[in-house]
């Protein structure tokens, strides 16, 4: 049954929250090993949905489950070690949490119904609210507090384009199912001018959790308040997660022979995401608020590549995947870095390269990673977006990318040198590195460069099919 999915980590994690912190570790474990056998399962045509009318198993969907779990899993075993470091008194609240996150974000993967998927999106910002105010500061409060509201106020806009595209379905009194594989089948009789009025409100909606400007204001705040394993949650699995309404938009209007409408509204934001992330990441002077800005930008990146079509679509989703890798390692090793140097601040951080040398070596890999440098699979997905964008004859709007992704690097590689290389003012070290939590940190780094060597034939066509959905090709 698909929906064990969603299911036991529901219900794990609803007991995980009455059970003492080290017995709520184990379950964390457990449940994600769990959950990712279920996954491959689910992947593989051995779980069917028990409703139908609401759950679907899609090549897009998959592919966000599979890395949504993958990352899951590493993150529970650092989450292991590093809250045993921090010992926070609420940690029971963070197992239990983190499991009804995961049970929310693999209802949005298997989601086909259009409120359910809604449903969905909405209850992944009940369940890691509590997260990212799990340290209870001030500043944990208001960042909360911002990343509920500003989000609620993006998914109500979500919702308002949900009853744009059910207005759109003029059947003359012909019942259809409000999924997104019935409305595929009727895409060319919905009404264009209601098609689009939806897809605005879907972007903007579902784009304000997925962290793209000018929505994204809460992303910054919200993962350097929250705890390094919530961090790297939310920005390898909750993005990608927003993301998949984004494109399940976008597929309706292709379908829907609205394409240029769609793909030109997701080159747009993904562009303007870039830049913003170009001008602000140069006065960052947190490294996890950085880190954030980093995740806006490669949201930009993804949405621009599905905007551009065609190569630039196959890039788009290797791009999902690598970042969600590299992004959760670098969030990882900045724990071990908090954990370390006891601040949140780059000025207080440096000559990492001495003090932790595991964690330096994870966090620098990462950086090259994210930065798109081989062999870390983000070298081939922007490669392939900018060969695509050639090919669609998008001078400009490469030239723009292009610019972007230099001062990115350029601003991020002035920050990462200084905390690696440079003198420390208090070079007392807090908390010593250890091997179980910079394993999971070179885990996921591994796996990036795997798939960027050697790509298995059914995540392949499992890319394809969910791509061509879209004019995708390669």
């Amino acid at each position: 049954m698909l929906e064990l999915l969603i299911l036991i980590p529901l219900h794990v994690g609803i007991i995980a929250m009455f059970l003492p912190a080290r017995l709520g570790r184990g379950l964390l474990v457990v449940t994600a090993l769990l959950h990712l056998q279920l996954s491959v399962f689910a992947w593989m045509g051995k779980l069917t949905p028990q409703l139908p009318d609401y759950f679907a198993v899609t090549n897009e969907g998959i592919l966000v489950l599979l890395v949504t779990s993958f990352v899951f899993l590493f993150i529970s075993l650092y989450a292991v070690s590093y809250m045993n470091e921090t010992e926070i008194s609420s940690e029971p609240i963070y197992n239990g949490c983190t499991l009804l996150f995961l049970a929310t974000m693999s209802m949005v993967a298997m989601a086909d119904h259009l409120i359910v998927l809604w449903i969905a999106i909405e209850a992944t910002t009940l369940m890691s609210a509590p997260l990212i105010f799990l340290h209870r500061s001030k500043t944990a409060l208001e960042a909360t507090w911002k990343y509920v509201m500003i989000c609620s106020v993006g998914i109500a806009l979500a919702l308002l384009g949900c009853f744009f595209v059910v207005l759109s379905m003029d059947l003359g009194g012909v019942h259809t199912p409000i999924t997104f594989s019935s409305l595929k089948e009727i895409a060319p009789q919905l009404d264009p001018v209601w098609l689009k009025a939806g897809f605005i409100f879907l972007v903007i909606g579902y784009g304000t959790k997925m962290g793209l400007a000018p929505m994204h204001t809460w992303l910054p705040d919200a993962h350097s308040e929250a705890p390094s394993p919530a961090s790297a949650l939310l920005s390898g699995a909750l993005l990608n997660c927003a993301f998949l309404g984004v494109y399940r938009g976008h597929q309706l209007m292709y379908q829907a022979g609205l394409g240029d409408f769609s793909s030109a509204v997701l080159v747009g934001f993904g562009l303007l995401s870039m830049l913003i992330a170009a001008i602000f990441i140069f006065n960052q002077t947190g490294y996890k608020r950085m880190l954030a800005y980093s995740s806006i930008e490669n949201m930009g990146i993804i949405a621009f590549g599905v905007g551009i079509g065609g190569l630039a679509t196959y890039g788009a989703m290797l791009h999902l995947i690598h970042h969600s890798l590299i992004k959760s390692s670098l969030f990882l090793s900045s724990g071990n870095v908090l954990l370390g140097y006891g601040s949140k601040l780059i000025d207080k951080t440096g000559n990492m390269a001495k003090l932790f040398p595991k964690t330096f070596t994870a966090f620098f890999a990462g950086f090259a990673g994210i930065s798109g440098f081989p062999p870390f699979g983000i070298f081939v997905s922007e490669l392939l977006i900018i060969i695509g964008a050639f090919q669609q004859g998008k001078t400009w709007s490469i030239s723009i990318f292009i610019l972007a992704l230099t001062l990115i690097f350029a601003g991020a590689s002035r920050l990462v040198t200084k905390m690696c290389f440079a003198a420390c003012d208090d070079p007392e070290v807090l908390v010593k590195e250890n091997w179980a939590r910079t394993l999971p940190s070179f885990a996921l780094l591994l796996a990036s460069i795997t798939l960027c060597i050697w790509l298995p034939d059914p995540l392949y066509q499992t890319i394809l099919s969910a791509i061509a959905t879209i004019g995708g090709n390669i």
